[in-house]
């Protein structure tokens, strides 16, 4: 993982998990994802049809993801 890299996506199988890692990519989350998501500690629980979308506008915005 790059230094740099704001988010690190892990793939679980029927979710996923978004784990902000610098403290820009905390404040993507709180202003792009809903207030009653999902979390497991400090990870965002995406369901896999939203991921890519969530991914994408994440690097829209200029936020590194791996």
């Amino acid at each position: 993982m790059a230094a740099t890299t704001d988010f690190y996506v892990q793939n679980e199988g029927s979710i996923f998990l978004l784990h902000p890692l610098t403290n820009t990519a905390r404040a993507w989350v709180s202003e792009n994802i809903p207030d009653d998501a999902q979390y497991f500690g400090r990870a965002v629980v995406v369901e896999h049809r939203y991921i890519a979308a969530i991914v994408d506008g994440a690097q829209a915005d200029g936020l590194t993801v791996e």
